[in-house]
């Protein structure tokens, strides 16, 4: 439920999201209960293969890693809630900061329900394309498949179901171990963002103001908008050096999970999924050009050249493990002294240089 004080009615963007989504490919309920049941499968499997190639197992007494097949809509059920855990502590730590008077309930609600709308239709759209995902934020903890995205892509592509279905496990399953393997990786992207928060100067006002015209241009984005005077993202919340250092501190943990998972879900081998090659070959043409979803993720971000360093994970990782091999990389995972920095994403021989010129840390 959304607090009064947030800046978008997550709750009406829930409902939003749910009544413009498409609904998923037709399959009859055996199909629907057959894919289910084989993505459960194909994400048990996974695990043992990706422990096996990344050397990274749960620490112990962790959680329990929880796998959710979802639709659609629960994809969106599930967003809705890590967006409002994301974004609401933000708003309420810049107003702690500011001492700021919380503004009148009027303007709040006005304000959070334009753009819990625009929200509400961004997510719509990217419900309909996201095959998997780690939550990190919000309940935290589980491995979200959507099902129609993943039958939908396979038909599509062309390409065999049972393998399709394990690679993307394979990519997701590496998400998962990440966070469950490494414990400190979750709170450290947390304070990033209080950081983010602390460093600014914007108050909740302007900071609703500028979401409001960021989300609208998402939406824009998603249809295709070119608009030169679009606001520029979350570049655009960042006045000084200190945010402009834990944005490019994100930029790198991101980059380097999922160049991690690129990695992990093509280093398997034909040997776990015989179509592999093919699967990739086809999956990089769906990827090819600025398609939808890479137009919103420029629009958040506000600069092309982060979109790039997202890429260059994976040319991070290839490239540390051919120089240090896995153990060599997984020093990476020791603390947050050994993450990559952004200019080591495209030069991995720099990072071992600095990481592993000295006596690297044993992991806990």
């Amino acid at each position: 439920m959304s607090r009064p004080s947030s800046l978008v009615d997550w709750d009406l963007a829930g409902r939003t999201a749910r009544r413009l989504t498409k609904a998923g490919p037709e399959t009859s309920r055996e199909e629907a209960a057959d894919v289910v049941a084989e993505l459960h499968r194909a994400a048990a499997t996974a695990v043992a293969h990706v422990e096996e190639l990344t050397g990274l197992h749960p620490v112990a007494g962790g959680p329990e890693p929880v796998v959710a097949v979802v639709d659609r809509p629960g994809w969106v059920d599930a967003n809705t809630m890590g967006m409002a855990a994301l974004l609401d502590p933000l708003t309420e730590s810049l107003r702690a900061a500011q001492g700021g008077t919380p503004p009148g309930p009027l303007a709040t609600a006005i304000g959070s329900r334009a753009t819990g709308v625009q929200a509400g239709g961004v997510l719509a759209f990217l419900c309909t394309r996201v095959l998997g995902q780690y939550e990190v934020f919000g309940t935290g903890g589980r491995l979200l498949l959507v099902a129609p995205n993943i039958v939908e892509t396979e038909r599509r592509l062309g390409v065999d179901p049972t393998d399709f279905r394990l690679w993307v496990c394979l990519h997701e399953v590496t998400h998962q171990l990440q966070f469950t393997a490494v414990p400190w990786l979750r709170p450290y992207l947390e304070e990033q963002v209080q950081a983010f928060a602390s460093a600014t100067d914007l108050t909740p006002d302007v900071l609703r103001e500028r979401l409001t015209d960021l989300v609208r241009s998402l939406g824009d984005a998603v249809r295709g908008g070119t608009d030169d005077d679009a606001p520029q993202g979350l570049m655009a919340l960042v006045r000084g050096p200190e945010q402009r250092a834990v944005l490019d501190r994100v930029t790198a943990v991101m980059s380097l999970v999922e160049g991690h998972a690129e990695f992990v879900m093509d280093g398997v081998g034909p040997d776990v999924v015989p179509s592999v090659r093919t699967l990739r070959k086809r999956f990089a043409q769906r990827r090819k050009g600025r398609g939808p979803i890479d137009r919103v993720l420029r629009r958040l971000l506000g600069l092309e050249q982060k979109m790039q360093q997202y890429a260059d994970g994976r040319v991070f990782v290839t490239g540390v493990v051919e120089l240090a091999g896995m153990d060599g990389f997984n020093q990476v995972w020791a603390g947050p002294q050994n993450l990559p920095l952004v200019e080591e994403l495209t030069d991995p021989a720099r990072w071992v240089a600095r990481v592993l010129g000295r006596r690297p840390a044993v992991p806990a």
